[in-house]
């Protein structure tokens, strides 16, 4: 192999490498639905192509207890509006394609975060 050939092989290799790392994670979004609703409400609030980035808020005025999480990414549920740990726990857990209510004497969940 030439030393021209071997350089701009180098060089192609490092040009896929910077395209394929600096496009990873501009504007992937959630494939799927999250749905949510409150304690005893048949109103249902849903989530579509959601950012894989930062903690989004639910929209609801006193939080959801139900989730549906129909999307091919995993999430974590927070009880505080900003994704924080509340009384040292770390959130709620809800795996691709599952569902979780919280308990009758707990707090709704006011925020999630996707997991990628």
């Amino acid at each position: 192999m030439s030393h021209s050939r071997r350089i701009s092989t180098i060089v192609g290799v490092a040009a896929l490498l910077l395209t394929a790392t600096a496009c990873s994670g501009l504007g992937r979004s959630t494939a799927g639905m999250l749905s949510f609703r409150g304690h005893d409400s048949p109103a249902e609030l849903s989530y579509s192509n959601t950012l894989v980035r930062g903690c989004h808020k639910i929209a609801i005025p006193q939080g959801a207890t139900h989730v549906e999480n129909n999307t091919l990414v995993d999430i974590v549920l927070y009880r505080t509006e900003d994704c924080a740990k509340a009384d040292r726990a770390d959130g709620t857990y809800v795996a691709t394609t599952l569902t979780n209510v919280t308990a009758p004497a707990s707090l709704s969940w006011r925020s999630f975060r996707v997991i990628h």
